[in-house]
């Protein structure tokens, strides 16, 4: 198994049925739908630029394109659907939820609040809640 082969056989036949086929219009040859989807699961999993794909999946291009029909006609969701309920039926999914309330405060001169000339502005919530 290639480390580019992401999906197994079996999560390969849980979404093969959704995935677009040949119009059959003339002009350049059909992609392979699983390479291009094993693609776009690569990219998402590197955090990778579309530029930075490697040529075993083929033009960049290519892949962008599929990823943007996919995401726009809604079979992407689908996609991720149908995975993951495959995957929560198997128990693969551990369903522990860890969230970060962090709170980063800007300086007071890192606002867009304009200044007066003598003395600073204090109040800097909307104009309904500071009356």
């Amino acid at each position: 198994m290639s480390r580019f082969q992401l999906l197994s056989d079996d999560q390969w036949e849980l979404i093969a049925d959704v995935m677009p086929g040949p119009t059959g219009k003339k002009g350049r040859p059909f992609a392979n739908a699983r390479l291009m989807v094993e693609a776009i699961i690569y990219r998402y999993r590197c955090g990778i630029a579309w530029r930075d794909l490697p040529e075993v999946f083929g033009p960049w291009q290519t892949v962008w394109q599929w990823h943007k029909r996919m995401a726009n006609d809604g079979t992407w969701d689908q996609v991720q659907a149908r995975l993951h309920e495959h995957a929560d039926r198997a128990g693969l999914i551990d369903w522990d939820i860890s969230v970060d309330s962090t709170i980063a405060r800007a300086h007071q001169h890192a606002t867009n609040v304009t200044r007066l000339k003598k003395g600073c502005v204090e109040v800097q919530e909307s104009a309904g809640r500071a009356a």
